[in-house]
């Protein structure tokens, strides 16, 4: 093989991407710091974690929200109103939740069939029978049933009634 040929191979080696010629782009590489191996490094002695403090400290760092003794604004917003703080306004772990079922869901029930939270349940419409169910008015329902459950919206409540059917609060 004469040397014009080898070239010429070189050359087309060079002009396509492939694996032995990928590298990152220019200045997107960085040294690791190496903090802590002498005074010449620039990160000598205390390591850049500068003098005494709790940042300094191993294990140090203050903890999310910490505003250094300022009063956080986790602790600054959300108070609740009125003399009985847990029924006054519903908040944080005194929140109420509801598991919403529309009327569509309830079509499948056989006429004059008592539907609760039970058998909402067996039927596979809700997850859990301890959370209180409210009643939604999406959708229609023609058969009359007698709905048992925490809540009704009033279209809710007016459509079951229309069927021929009871809404009744638990």
């Amino acid at each position: 093989m004469s040397t014009d040929t080898k070239k010429d191979q070189n050359v087309d080696r060079e002009e396509y991407l492939g694996l032995h010629n990928l590298k990152p782009s220019p200045g997107a590489k960085h040294a690791r710091k190496r903090v802590g191996r002498g005074h010449g490094s620039g990160h000598g002695k205390t390591s850049g974690r500068g003098h005494k403090g709790f940042n300094s400290r191993s294990g140090g760092g203050v903890r999310a929200g910490y505003e250094g003794g300022q009063m956080p604004l986790y602790m600054r917003v959300g108070k609740l109103r009125g003399p009985n703080k847990k029924m006054s306004m519903p908040f944080g772990p005194f929140r109420t939740t509801t598991q919403a079922v529309n009327l569509s869901r309830l079509a499948n029930f056989k006429k004059g069939a008592v539907v609760n939270p039970a058998v909402l349940q067996e039927a596979g419409i809700i997850s859990s029978a301890e959370v209180p169910v409210k009643i939604l008015g999406h959708g229609e329902i023609k058969t009359a049933l007698t709905i048992q459950a925490a809540g009704f919206s009033r279209s809710a409540r007016e459509k079951i009634e229309a069927s021929g059917g009871k809404a009744e609060v638990i």
